[in-house]
């Protein structure tokens, strides 16, 4: 079986600390049509996904920095669903289901075959471009969040939002009642978690509950130590 050289049109992130290695998937890759961005650590492959939109996430285990599980599960944390496929020669059974359990989609164990690599990020990318679109309305009280055209509705009068404002709403109406970690926010909108970027998130939290305030049941409250939670209060009858 071959695989047709045609344009994947597919960004791909390849983290992998052997330069030789590293130069080959990525030469092969490109030869198929895909983009390939590499970094050879873990440090440098987070603050590349910050700043990037990729389509799959190649991942070996054993990384300078931050390994490949630690970065795995701090992006699904982060409400990252990009796929990954971790590439590795740690071959035991403990490794791959660890593998899985930090959010992999897939495992493969060195050496490999480049065929078989790319049968198996295609299976992936397949089902990831045929998926439906994620749902972006959120109620929360009486409001009604569109994340994707920036609005908040109440009693059918729209407030635009800014990406930011609807991004930090997202994450809180996605997890109702559960505190967020601050970083965890900084991280998925402002893609930094500096000293500034949260005096920043601070100044738009404050916004955002003034556009909640008209409903009494819908709270943002500060989780001491943590960050965040959007809180939903029983009405009184």
């Amino acid at each position: 079986m071959t695989i047709d050289k045609n344009n994947k049109s597919s960004n791909i992130l390849l983290v992998e600390d052997d330069p030789a290695l590293a130069f080959t998937i990525k030469d092969q890759l490109e030869e198929y049509g895909y983009t390939v961005k590499h970094c050879n650590n873990g440090i440098d492959a987070e603050r590349t996904i910050f700043k990037n939109k990729f389509d799959m996430y190649l991942l070996d285990v054993m990384l300078p920095k931050k390994d490949g599980f630690t970065l795995a599960k701090e992006l699904r944390d982060l409400q990252d669903n990009t796929p990954i496929i971790f590439l590795t020669a740690k071959e035991l059974k403990e490794d791959i289901y660890k593998g899985f359990a930090a959010g992999g989609d897939d495992y493969i164990t060195k050496p490999f075959e480049m065929q078989e690599l790319i049968f198996r990020m295609e299976a992936i990318l397949k089902r990831t471009r045929n998926k439906e679109p994620e749902i972006k309305v959120f109620n929360i009280g009486s409001y009604v969040l569109d994340a994707a055209n920036l609005t908040l509705t109440l009693n059918d009068e729209e407030k635009q939002l800014t990406k930011k404002e609807a991004g930090l709403l997202e994450i809180m109406a996605k997890n109702i009642n559960i505190p967020i970690k601050r970083e965890t926010m900084l991280k998925k909108i402002w893609r930094d978690d500096s000293y500034f970027a949260g005096r920043s998130m601070d100044v738009y939290i404050t916004k955002l509950r003034k556009y909640l305030k008209e409903d009494t049941s819908v709270e943002i409250q500060n989780v001491h130590g943590v960050g965040f939670k959007l809180v939903e209060l029983e009405k009184n009858s």
